[in-house]
């Protein structure tokens, strides 16, 4: 019978080959983490994955929030999470002159007169 002497750094003669190399202890075989898309909930594939504002999209759900137009990465602009082509986005903030009535949000200004009213009252 074969009896080993001790611990060993490398494999036995004839288990080493080129295919050998400290490499390939340490790799395993884990699952990996499934992506999610933002827009759908769907499992996005490393083939069909965008990331815009640190959330991940499929290429097709990348779209804009007002007109549903495809959007790239050059080609939106980004408000409170949503995303929106770069014409919508001029017209809607254009339409209301502020980032807030423009796009559905109250003002800060009436955030600002409910705390006035709070700290008076006090």
């Amino acid at each position: 019978m074969f009896q080993a002497k001790g611990p060993t750094s490398s494999p036995p003669a004839h288990v080493r080959s080129s295919l050998w190399s400290p490499l390939t202890q340490s790799f395993s075989l884990k699952a990996q983490v499934k992506e999610m898309c933002t827009a759908c909930q769907k499992t996005v594939y490393p083939m069909e994955r965008l990331v815009a504002d640190k959330l991940v999209f499929h290429n097709a759900c990348f779209c804009c929030k007002h007109c549903h137009t495809k959007l790239s990465l050059g080609s939106y602009a980004a408000l409170h999470g949503e995303f929106y082509c770069k014409p919508h986005f001029q017209q809607l903030f254009k339409s209301k002159g502020n980032y807030d009535e423009g796009f559905g949000r109250k003002q800060h200004k009436e955030l600002w007169v409910h705390k006035e009213v709070e700290s008076s009252t006090k």
